[in-house]
């Protein structure tokens, strides 16, 4: 038997495809940087093994999985060539992989990862299922009659799929290193619904995933707010403790569900699983039971709780998905102030967005921005984080070694959002907390 190699298992996508083949009994190891990244946990609790990047990890007996962030000229990648091994890119095996299932695959510009992790938990309770989700988590049932997968659109990498059922959350503009505009990214929607097999469920309130009915042969089921979806919302009630929802297919109702999660974008995730389950002609009561026992998905919403405030840490990146979370703030907490604090992610998403930055920011009560996180494709840029500053509330640049800032707003939530490391200034900030002597032991629960 051949041991998989992943170059870059530390990737979320990465990470968990390689705990799915582990848990089917393949010998499974990889590589990546030296640095902490929270996808590793899940690797090391299988104790499968993480070794730095190094032409000598590659010898006789491997495949090569090879993450899309890397080229063909990297250093294990040109060994394995050069061996003549087997080398395959992650988006490519995992297309193969699904072929033998009833596959869902999840997509979207937002949402794709908590609707992943949505649908995982509710359909491996109901029926064997193996998953993907892009936080990092993957699960390989070797009884599984069902794949959820979520895949992602950027430089159409989920044209590798062929799945049984796409879910699609929304259509908007973002990757725009790559995308040039929104009907540049409905294009590659369209090809990937050309090649569903059975259905699309898609959000009927998004105009972009409207258009898909127009233009695909196979059937595009809607679901939404709107009176002309197939499954619609209604009745929505806003609490502090979750959300509740009436569902009606067409005519007929299928009840009353309850998400213990915050803001329309939840309820419309927790309404596209509902279609799914009941296409597939799953018990209904079974959908309303686990979709109140999700607990989220990583950095989603994922709350700490100290001393007098409420840290939150979030994976927005986006403008539209920046102001979802401090929506969902706002519902969950409407006593409390709300803090942003930013880290960008990539140069050309910044520059692309800069007003749409500002704009959602500014929805926050005080806004504290970090460094533009760069990327393995780009280091540097055209402008610096105080382009963005100047246009926010307070024109706040904060340091990772300096944190405390944050310390007199009382009794707020902090919420630390982006795609990059803004982690590590939460971090930075706990620790100050914890050194306080007048602040109680911490007591950190995981939310979203």
């Amino acid at each position: 038997m051949t041991v998989y190699h992943f170059v870059g298992i530390k990737g979320a996508g990465m990470s968990a495809l390689a705990q799915i083949l582990y848990d089917k009994g393949f010998t499974v190891q990889g590589s990546d940087v030296e640095k902490y990244f929270f996808t590793q946990k899940a690797l090391e609790e299988k104790e499968i093994e993480i070794l730095p990047f190094d032409a000598d990890n590659i010898h006789e007996g491997l495949t090569i999985i090879a993450g899309n962030a890397f080229p063909d000229t990297h250093e294990e990648i040109a060994k394995a060539f050069e061996l003549d091994l087997p080398v395959i890119r992650y988006h490519k095996f995992l297309g193969q992989l699904i072929g033998d299932y009833t596959s869902i695959a999840i997509t979207g510009s937002h949402g794709k990862t908590s609707t992943t992790g949505l649908l995982s938990h509710v359909l491996e309770s109901i029926r064997p299922t193996s998953y993907l989700i892009g936080d990092g988590t993957g699960k390989g049932n070797k009884n599984a009659e069902y794949f959820a997968l979520e895949a992602c659109e950027y430089q159409r990498h989920f044209l590798a799929y062929k799945p049984t059922y796409a879910i699609m959350t929304n259509i908007d503009w973002d990757h725009p290193d790559y995308f040039k505009s929104v009907d540049d990214v409905f294009s590659a929607f369209e090809s990937l619904g050309k090649q569903v097999k059975k259905a699309i469920i898609a959000l009927g309130d998004d105009v972009q995933l409207k258009r898909l009915e127009e233009v695909l042969s196979i059937p595009v089921i809607y679901y939404g707010f709107g009176e002309k979806n197939e499954y619609q919302a209604t009745n929505v009630v806003k609490k502090t403790t979750g959300t509740t929802f009436d569902v009606n297919h067409r005519d007929k109702a299928l009840g009353t569900f309850e998400i213990p999660s915050y803001g329309d974008h939840n309820v419309m995730n927790a309404l596209s699983v509902i279609a799914f389950c009941d296409q597939e002609g799953l018990d209904m009561e079974e959908v309303k039971k686990e979709l109140n026992t999700f607990k989220g998905v990583k950095r989603r919403f994922s709350i700490t709780e100290k001393a007098h405030q409420t840290l939150v840490d979030d994976y927005a990146h986006h403008p539209s998905e920046i102001r979802a979370t401090i929506n969902a703030a706002r519902q969950k907490y409407p006593d409390k102030k709300v803090v942003a604090v930013f880290q960008p992610h990539t140069f050309t998403r910044t520059q692309a967005f800069l007003q749409g930055f500002a704009d959602s920011l500014n929805l926050a009560d005080e806004v504290y921005l970090c460094d533009i996180f760069g990327s393995a494709r780009e280091k540097a840029g055209n402008l610096t984080i105080f382009d963005l500053a100047r246009k926010t509330k307070g024109n706040h640049v904060i340091q990772e070694q300096h944190t405390e800032e944050l310390l007199q707003y009382d009794n707020a939530v902090i919420l630390f959002m982006g795609a990059g490391d803004v982690q590590k200034f939460q971090a930075a900030y706990e620790k100050i907390l914890d050194n306080r002597e007048d602040y109680p032991e911490v007591n950190e629960k995981a939310a979203f």
